[in-house]
C-alpha cells in the first residue's frame, strides 16, 4: 500500500507585508507620520507581492481610513494582493463588503486581545463561520482561516468553505534555535500536507523573520503566502523598506533553492 503524501504543484511563496506597526508608531503622535500608504508603496516597489492589515475595533494601529486608502492604492498595483485580517464577528465584514480585498483572513481574536495567539476550532466554530465565508466568496473574496498546526482540523476547514488556511507560526518561531526546532518544523509540515490533501491553499504567519523564514519555506510544503509584519518593520527601521523586503525575498528564494 502506498502511504506517501499526495504531491502538489510547488509555487513560489508570496510575501505580504503587514503594515500594522507603521500605523502603531504613527498613532503615538498627531503628525500623520510615518505614512501607512507610503510604507506600503515602498514595500510594493521593492517587490512585495501583497499588503496585509488587521483593523482591530479599538483602532490601536490600523484605522478605518487606512483600509480605504490602501484599497485605493492597491488599484495601481493590479498584480499584487490586499489581505484584510480580523474577526468576522467584529468589524471585519464591514471592510470586506466595502473594499472587496483579494483575501479575507478570519482570525478568532477577542476585541481586547494583545495579538493573535490561536486558531479556529472545529466543529465548535463551523456554524458561525460558514455563512460569513459564503458571503465573502459571493463577493469574490478569497477566505483564509487562521489555524493552529493540527492536521486533523484541515478537512473541517475545507468543509466549512475556506479556500486557504493561515498556519499560526508563533510556536515554530519560539522553538527556533532550541532542541524543539526540528519537531516543530515537522509538525507544521504535517499540518500543511493535510491542508493540501484536503484541497486547501496554505498561508503562514506570526513571528516569522529573517532567521527562521528560509527553513520554514524549505520544509513546509505548498506555502503560497507568508504575512510578516513585526519583524519586517523592525528590520526596516535599520535597513529601510526596500532593503528589508529584498532580504525577506532572498530568504524565500533560499528556502526554495534548498528544496530542489
Amino acid at each position: 500500500m502506498n502511504t506517501r503524501p499526495l504531491q502538489h504543484p510547488r509555487h513560489r511563496t508570496a510575501l505580504s507585508v503587514n503594515v500594522n506597526k507603521v500605523a502603531l508608531l504613527r498613532n503615538t503622535r498627531h503628525l500623520g507620520i510615518p505614512s501607512v500608504t507610503r510604507a506600503a508603496t515602498l514595500c510594493l516597489q521593492a517587490g512585495a507581492q501583497g499588503i496585509t492589515v488587521h483593523p482591530r475595533p479599538d483602532e490601536r494601529h490600523i484605522r478605518a481610513h487606512d483600509v480605504y486608502e490602501l484599497a485605493e492604492l492597491m488599484k495601481a498595483w493590479p498584480d499584487r494582493e490586499f489581505n484584510i485580517e480580523g474577526n468576522p464577528s467584529q468589524n471585519l465584514m464591514d471592510f470586506i463588503r466595502a473594499v472587496k480585498p483579494h483575501q479575507a483572513t478570519f482570525v478568532p481574536d477577542s476585541e481586547d486581545q494583545f495579538t493573535s495567539d490561536h486558531g479556529w476550532s472545529f466543529p465548535q466554530d463551523a456554524e458561525r463561520l460558514a455563512p460569513l465565508i459564503a458571503e465573502c466568496k459571493a463577493l469574490g473574496v478569497r477566505v483564509s482561516l487562521f489555524m493552529d498546526p493540527v492536521p486533523e482540523q484541515m478537512a473541517a476547514a475545507k468543509a466549512v468553505g475556506a479556500d486557504r488556511v493561515e498556519l499560526y507560526t508563533e510556536p515554530y518561531a519560539a522553538a527556533w534555535g532550541t532542541a524543539q526546532q526540528a519537531e516543530q518544523l515537522a509538525r507544521y509540515a504535517e499540518a500543511a500536507q493535510a491542508a493540501l490533501d484536503a484541497g486547501l491553499g496554505v498561508n503562514a504567519g506570526h513571528d516569522l523573520n529573517r532567521d527562521n523564514l528560509a527553513a520554514f519555506v524549505r520544509e513546509v510544503p505548498g506555502v503560497l503566502e507568508v504575512s510578516i509584519g513585526h519583524a519586517l518593520i523592525a528590520d526596516a527601521l535599520e535597513l529601510g523598506y526596500a532593503a528589508t523586503v529584498q532580504a525577506y525575498q532572498a530568504c524565500i528564494d533560499a528556502g526554495f533553492a534548498g528544496n530542489r
